[in-house]
């Protein structure tokens, strides 16, 4: 229940069309079923926000603090891996001891397995697993903790099962699309290493806006306006580098401070670009920080500001509501800024300009 209490995973998404005043109705007829149905292929259902298992969805449960909040649930049986092996061993053993045979066939030793998948099984309590959902009422966006590509798809098909409604992840290309009127797939690659030519490095606009908030940090030393107020940022280990052409070249630096490392300059230098790494937007006392993947434009264990009053749980949520929308207005402000530079030719020749200096110029230490 990340959206209640503790750090916070967030991925946003938008709809195709408003939810219908019968959405409710949709989810309850889609919720979890009874537990004792599920077996060894995964069972997907709805729940309110309460619990795992309150399928009870309706006007009152499904809304906190205003917010619609529900999550999906995956339930599925699975015997222990280590629990399957030794039950086999010590069938075959005693088939073995029975028969007088020196061996098992593997055809009769695919039967055990059979044989102990189904006798098992009904004894393994079900395992769940949640996606929690949350619909902000004042921008319509939906966020949810579906931050793996897996879960994300997971998702959609379920929540477009249930209403009928496309759900479509807020992406660096749909961002860009949306609010600029700019289609990042008809920008060329573009080298942040003055030793690498643009053909050889990633065309991702995701990555670009990520290393581009890097130099930011570090080449303006400033605050940045946002439409949230004025912030300073920080961008720390671990740094997940990516270079794409001829052949995926990956690198992850971790220890000591990456961002100052030997390993790091060298990354860029040869053309590699962020595609991870911890983000902190911080305004005044309020620190928002969080692992960021411009790829997937998700965050991840991201710590929001704490309110130092001790708030009852309805407001304490309506406050981190409050606080997630300020993060989402100020990584969108950055962004804006970022395709607006990066859209015009020469205003993106001379920032570029100043990106390689950065590059070539920094410090590091071994």
């Amino acid at each position: 229940m990340s959206f209640e209490s503790g750090a916070v995973s967030l991925r946003m998404f938008t709809l195709a069309r408003p939810l219908a005043d019968d959405v409710i109705d949709a989810f309850a007829e889609n919720s979890l079923p009874s537990l004792d149905s599920v077996r060894e292929d995964a069972v997907f259902g709805w729940v309110t926000g309460r619990h795992l298992l309150d399928r009870n969805i309706n006007d009152e449960s499904a809304y906190l603090g205003g917010s619609l909040r529900l999550s999906l649930v995956k339930a599925e049986r699975k015997i222990p891996t280590s629990l399957l092996k030794a039950e086999q061993k010590q069938e075959e053993i005693v088939r073995l001891q029975m028969k007088s045979l020196d061996f098992v066939s593997r055809k009769e030793k695919s039967e055990i397995r059979e044989e102990l998948i189904e006798r098992l099984l009904p004894q393994m309590p079900p395992q769940l697993k949640e996606l929690s959902m949350v619909k902000d009422p004042e921008s319509g966006f939906l966020y949810t903790d579906a931050v793996s590509e897996k879960q994300a798809d997971e998702f959609v098909i379920h929540f477009r099962h249930a209403t009928g409604i496309g759900a479509e992840p807020v992406t660096p290309q749909s961002l860009a699309l949306s609010r600029k009127r700019i289609d990042v797939r008809d920008w060329y690659p573009s080298s942040f290493s003055p030793k690498v030519e643009d053909e050889a490095v990633s065309d991702d606009a995701g990555m670009d806006f990520l290393t581009w908030l890097w130099f930011l940090s570090e080449a303006q030393n400033d605050f940045v306006e946002t439409s949230q107020g004025k912030i300073s940022l920080l961008i720390e280990g671990p740094l997940q580098f990516l270079m794409e052409g001829g052949g995926a070249h990956e690198s992850v630096i971790r220890k000591g401070n990456p961002t100052v490392s030997a390993e790091a300059k060298a990354s860029l230098l040869a053309g590699k670009k962020l595609t991870k790494a911890k983000v902190s937007f911080v305004r005044g006392e309020d620190v928002w920080s969080g692992n960021f993947d411009a790829v997937e434009f998700v965050m991840r264990s991201m710590k929001l500001p704490e309110d130092p009053d001790k708030l009852e749980p309805i407001s304490r949520f309506q406050d981190r509501l409050i606080k997630i929308g300020e993060f989402r207005e100020m990584l969108f402000t950055l962004y804006d800024q970022f395709v607006e530079i990066r859209a015009d030719k020469e205003r993106w020749r001379a920032e570029r300009s100043r990106i390689h200096d950065w590059v070539t110029d920094r410090k590091s230490i071994n």
